[in-house]
């Protein structure tokens, strides 16, 4: 009797132990935020995507579980991420150069170096958008016919308003010479179409939301300006980021022929402190799973490994590296941090 309440009690002592160790190795719950732009863009719905897909796969079993917020853009997002409001965003390339030189829109602030890349995501196209009494050339040179006109140019402090400023200053159009109205996507299209402003550029994944609305409603009445390839050299200034776009037919409404644009790219930040293991995990989702964030929105068709680093501005989180490495990716030395 003795003998069978040892064995009990040893029993009872082992179990204990076991779940003692299960109890410590299980994960620790992580919550990150994954900040966006203005909800009538790509960023924020793709946004929601990724962090969809981040909750479903990983917050089950390994406790790791991801928000989606919506922002001004780029530029509040590199703010957020410096001040650790969020730990992830999405950021035009143009805002990768600045946050790696400490120059632009940033300049103020220095370089960050508290933000790493994880991937390049898709296309970041410029829709200079007029109203069609205005496209005298049905090119970006009509912009110069905007002066003092009222034209949006984005939310304050936006991506979308400094790439505005960069594009309109390299194309040689002083942006204070419009009459500027600082709006998001969706009242931009709204004041297009009650004829309060003449025009917009809802930079973004084709096919952008508002521009399909603008196409849909307004039909004829207004016009996607085109760049011709010494306009697209011209609007980069030199530095290697933005690159002619071809359009397909069809993209938008009553849109019948391709149109030349240009782009940058957009990608995936994230801050330097965030666990190796977690960027890895948030990688390896996004990769193993990217038919779902196809059918959330067409601009993530643009993703694959192949394009995966391709372009970025700042150095891979060593997180993303892990995963690349393990895929047969090589990372070149610009990409590797010091």
């Amino acid at each position: 009797m003795r003998g069978i309440r040892i064995l009990q009690c040893a029993l009872i002592a082992a179990a204990m132990a076991v779940a003692a160790g299960a109890s410590a190795q299980a994960p620790k719950p992580r919550s990150y935020v994954l900040t966006t732009a203005t909800t009538g863009g790509t960023y924020y719905p793709v946004g929601v995507a990724v962090a969809t897909l981040i909750k479903v796969k990983l917050q089950p079993k390994l406790k790791l579980d991801m928000s989606a917020i919506s922002s001004a853009g780029s530029g509040e997002n590199v703010k957020l991420l410096r001040e650790k409001q969020a730990q992830f965003a999405i950021l035009q390339g143009l805002f990768g150069m600045y946050a790696k030189q400490g120059s632009g829109a940033l300049k103020a602030d220095g370089p960050q170096k508290n933000i790493r890349s994880i991937t390049m995501l898709w296309p970041n196209v410029e829709h200079f958008i007029v109203t069609a009494d205005l496209a005298k050339t049905g090119t970006v040179d009509d912009l110069k016919g905007l002066v003092g006109k009222k034209f949006s140019i984005g939310a304050r402090n936006s991506g979308t308003e400094h790439s505005n400023r960069f594009l309109l200053t390299n194309l040689g159009i002083d942006p204070e010479s419009y009459d500027l109205v600082f709006q998001g996507y969706g009242p931009s299209i709204d004041a297009l179409q009650n004829g309060t402003i003449v025009g917009t550029n809802p930079t973004g994944g084709p096919p952008v939301s508002v521009v399909t609305r603008a196409f849909a409603q307004m039909g004829d009445k207004v016009r996607l300006l085109e760049f011709t390839p010494e306009q697209a050299t011209k609007a980069d200034g030199g530095n290697d980021l933005y690159y002619p776009y071809v359009l397909p037919a069809g993209t938008y409404p009553g849109q019948t022929k391709e149109l030349h644009l240009v782009a940058q790219p957009n990608f995936l930040a994230v801050n330097a402190d965030v666990p190796e293991e977690d960027v890895y995990l948030v990688t390896k989702t996004i990769y193993e799973n990217l038919p779902f964030l196809n059918n959330i929105h067409a601009a993530t068709k643009a993703m694959s490994l192949k394009s995966a680093i391709a372009g970025l501005p700042l150095p891979l989180h060593p997180g993303a590296v892990k995963y690349y490495k393990e895929v047969g990716l090589t990372i070149p030395d610009r990409l590797m941090a010091k």
